[in-house]
């Protein structure tokens, strides 16, 4: 590749020799003769065999794949730090080594691109699970919106955009390709930390001064057992009620402080994150001191939304969010039983 790309897809690797030949395939097959994507996917020390598959896939593609390799395991966060430092492209996405990109997926971000040129492009995604029951279907996995807001058209609103991120709540970071100008030098996802997609995405987006969401499903998201949510101990629900906190920060030299459904939307996703901790918190056997994990919680919620509890409820009510409203308060006054 003799010229910058105009996109990198970033797609970090640890122990998923099982997935990582479809999630590859699904973006070399959509490339036909365009040189102008790069793919970059890197090693973070697995243990089982997909640095050899890895190895074994850039030769089934020859030059479509730009291999990496950490010397030691760093985690996601650290994975992802990398691959952005590597990459030349104008754009970036960041895919998730277990999902896929659907059909059509980048021929229609590169329609985007070329006629708009956005910051950011927001676009929906399905959940793919290996047995779909009508439970799902009801829940409409098979098209999830990622965002909440004007639809395909260019906006320059930077307050709107993080506005429609919050209310969806769906703030991770492969539904967004963003420009790469955007990261610079210092924004970079938190080493160690869960919940590291609704740390940094938020904070990308503020620096963002045009986006464009194309309301159609780019991106299967392999729902599995290990994920995140499906396996909650006390360190991630307290990482997830933090987690908006470097944000929440970010935000009050930001000329979007004063934006109304910014500061309830954040409200709101701030009272989802203690929703979330605070039910693993009270699991049995979760905490060994329930009230010190539940104060710590609520603090982050302070800390983190621009309404206090009595002006988020008093929201609530009057927009009619008669079960937020009730779920929020349960929680928030939750304490440990005598």
């Amino acid at each position: 590749m003799t010229r910058a790309p105009w996109l990198s897809v970033l797609v970090p690797v640890y122990n998923v020799q099982a997935y990582l030949p479809e999630c590859l395939a699904s973006v070399v097959e959509q490339l036909g003769d365009d040189d102008g994507v790069q793919i970059l996917v890197l090693d973070d020390c697995s243990t089982d065999d997909s640095w050899a598959l890895m190895q074994a896939l850039a030769q089934r593609w020859p030059g479509r794949l730009r291999l990496l390799r950490h010397e030691r395991n760093g985690g996601l966060s650290a994975a992802r730090n990398t691959l952005i430092d590597a990459a030349r492209g104008e754009y970036l996405w960041l895919l998730d080594s277990d999902d896929k990109l659907l059909p059509g997926a980048i021929e229609g971000l590169h329609a985007i691109v070329r006629t708009y040129a956005p910051d950011v492009v927001l676009c929906d995604f399905t959940v793919w699970r290996e047995r779909l029951r009508l439970k799902h279907r009801l829940r409409r996995e098979q098209h999830r919106r990622s965002f909440r807001g004007p639809a395909q058209r260019l906006v320059h609103d930077n307050c709107t955009l993080l506005a429609g991120m919050l209310f969806a709540g769906e703030l991770h970071a492969w539904s967004k390709i963003s420009r790469r100008k955007l990261w610079g030098t210092d924004l970079r996802f938190p080493p160690g930390r869960h919940f590291e997609d609704m740390t940094t995405m938020p904070l990308m987006a503020l620096r963002a001064e045009s986006f464009y969401y194309e309301p159609r499903p780019w991106v299967a998201y392999r729902q599995r057992g290990g994920s995140i949510l499906a396996s909650m101990t006390l360190p991630k629900a307290l990482d997830q009620s933090a987690a908006l906190l470097p944000f929440a920060r970010a935000l009050k030299a930001s000329s979007c402080n004063t934006h109304a459904d910014l500061r309830l939307a954040l409200a709101h996703q701030a009272a989802r994150s203690l929703v979330g901790a605070m039910r693993c918190v009270y699991q049995p056997g979760m905490a060994q001191a329930p009230s010190k994990a539940a104060e710590t919680v609520r603090r982050n919620f302070l800390d983190t939304s621009p309404l206090t509890p009595p002006e988020l409820a008093r929201t609530y009510l009057l927009r009619g969010w008669w079960l937020r409203r009730r779920r929020f308060l349960h929680w928030f006054d939750a304490r440990p039983a005598p």
